[in-house]
């Protein structure tokens, strides 16, 4: 709980004030702080697994968190001006490259993981329409190829002769349909 408040928020209000106030100095040094405090955070996650058992692992972690604020010790700005600085500065172009790449890398599994969850709803569509909804599944199916292409406005295109339009239960020969029978009369001219 006192890592909490004196890790997090106390810091936190002192940068807002820092922010407020446009002071460059005092900027500067809660940009360091939060630098030093998101490392430490991230090493603590490891360390809190197999260094627990240490007597006074937790005391010692708060009074680490004291020295990384203490206007006394600066232990933020001396940890990030002897160590992060000259570390972050020889391998930056090697961490921005592995940035773009996994950037690019989430963006493209993004697209796919979308691209597969759009099918996997239209399937379920799909499926509920045929098996729930008989009404549905008749109007799509009482769908002809002229109807179809009257829809998308392609008077041109021409509809194979295999394809045939129901008029009637009665009837036992298929007629070819009309946009098919067009096609074929106008290839003459």
């Amino acid at each position: 709980f006192s890592r909490l408040i004196f890790g997090t928020l106390y810091p936190a209000y002192y940068s807002y004030k820092a922010v407020k106030s446009k002071d460059i100095k005092e900027y500067v040094k809660w940009m360091m702080y939060w630098i030093i405090f998101a490392l430490f955070t991230t090493a603590e996650t490891f360390t809190d697994i197999f260094l627990c058992w240490f007597p006074f692992y937790y005391e010692l972690k708060i009074a680490f968190v004291a020295w990384l604020l203490s206007p006394y010790t600066k232990g933020s700005s001396l940890l990030y001006r002897k160590f992060v600085h000259p570390t972050l500065s020889s391998k930056e172009k090697e961490i921005d490259d592995c940035l773009i790449q996994a950037k690019d890398r989430s963006y493209d599994a993004l697209v796919h993981f979308g691209k597969r969850g759009l099918n996997v709803a239209a399937t379920a569509a799909v499926m509920a329409a045929s098996k729930g909804q008989g009404a549905l599944s008749e109007r799509l199916r009482s769908f002809s190829m002229q109807d179809l292409s009257s829809i998308r406005g392609d008077s041109s295109s021409t509809v194979p002769p295999s394809v045939t339009v129901r008029t009637s239960s009665k009837q036992s020969q298929p007629k070819p349909s009309r946009s098919a029978s067009e096609g074929t009369g106008s290839s003459g001219k």
